[in-house]
């Protein structure tokens, strides 16, 4: 009897210490309170690439989460328009935006840094940098002076040099012409004597087609296709020296950001890496299809710009950068990060990737 009692008292209390230890322990991630994300974006909805690997990124967060982070995402002008993002994020209104940070650099010239500048970084060149060379960490600094936390989360590659309605023969005839172009490069240009405009995506085609403008660049042979650029102009030029590696940026609100478990900060960290890499893949796959389709389908005219006129790029960037770096202290600090990171990744890539690829398609006859 006595054992009887003992074994009956024994489990009495096994049952109240688990009902304790319930309550001791935090509940499961999945019982955990949602969390509502709202992305604006400064892409057309469903736009193959820029877009769409948006909504991708905006998918994947929901899907890492099991729906407990509650994405809800807004392509340009279904909430704000395309270059009303940042602030619509700086200020709390959404959690985060999709974007091309160069568009803020009227806000401050560094922003610029983080997307692409003239004669700047290749996708893996501008990886590195923000990766292991301080990059991040100047990001941080300059996003945080804006109430963002911001992280790589796309990339276009190398980008085309654009469309044109006529021939450029040389940088004269670059002179008052009027160029979408955003960014410093678009700074390049107005050096060069040409009126630089920044559009949105969604509406550079009809300012093209209406002669509003002159000439445009967007991004590569497979978004300009669809664009149908080449309804308007039939000159498209090579290489872009103004978006080498065109990163774009997931940028969250800095205080919303900081209320996230670290575990919930790692599923977008690993969501916006992952379409980092995923972009610039599909860019890379398609872009050339769409080359090809453009001269043999569409009569598009491929050019490349002369030594003469790069070298004029290069002149006028030069001028660029010291204004840049006048700014301000931060200006000066990235732009110097950036080109540290360009002599020294770039000069190993040219010993590697660059020297290879030469003798590669020089034996294949490419």
């Amino acid at each position: 009897m006595k054992r009887r009692d003992f074994l009956k008292n024994a489990s009495v209390a096994s049952v109240g210490a688990a009902a304790a230890a319930s309550t001791a322990f935090p509940a499961p991630a999945i019982a955990q309170q949602r969390i509502d994300m709202a992305i604006v974006s400064t892409w057309p909805r469903d736009f193959p690439g820029l877009g769409t690997g948006a909504q991708r990124f905006a998918q994947r967060v929901s899907d890492l989460t099991e729906g407990r982070i509650n994405v809800q995402y807004f392509a340009a002008g279904e909430r704000v328009g395309a270059f009303d993002s940042f602030d619509e994020v700086a200020s709390g209104n959404a959690q985060a935006y999709h974007a091309a940070d160069y568009y803020w650099k009227g806000k401050h010239p560094a922003w610029a840094y983080f997307t692409a500048v003239p004669f700047g970084l290749t996708y893996t060149e501008i990886n590195a940098w923000i990766r292991f060379m301080g990059g991040q960490q100047l990001w941080d600094q300059l996003a945080g002076d804006f109430g963002l936390k911001c992280l790589m989360c796309g990339n276009t590659g190398v980008q085309m040099g654009g469309w044109f309605n006529k021939e450029i023969n040389t940088a004269d005839d670059l002179k008052g012409l009027k160029m979408r172009i955003p960014g410093l490069g678009g700074d390049v240009l107005a050096k060069l004597g040409a009126s630089p405009v920044s559009l949105p995506g969604g509406q550079i085609y009809e300012n093209l087609i209406s002669g509003a403008i002159d000439a445009t660049e967007w991004v590569g042979p497979w978004n300009d296709q669809v664009m149908k650029f080449y309804e308007a102009a039939k000159y498209y030029y090579y290489p872009g020296m103004h978006e080498p590696g065109a990163m774009l940026s997931l940028g969250m609100n800095a205080s919303w950001w900081s209320t996230l478990s670290k575990s919930d900060q790692l599923a977008i960290e690993a969501a916006s890496s992952m379409e980092n890499d995923v972009m610039m893949s599909e860019f890379n796959a398609k872009n050339g299809t769409s080359l090809t389709q453009l001269i043999k389908e569409q009569g598009v005219q491929l050019r490349k710009f002369s030594d003469e006129i790069y070298d004029s790029f290069g002149e006028a960037a030069d001028e660029v950068f010291d204004e840049v770096r006048a700014h301000s202290d931060l200006a000066s600090t990235v732009h110097d990060s950036f080109v540290a990171a360009r002599a020294d990744v770039g000069g190993w890539g040219n010993l590697a990737e660059v020297a290879y690829i030469t003798q590669r398609n020089r034996v294949l006859g490419v």
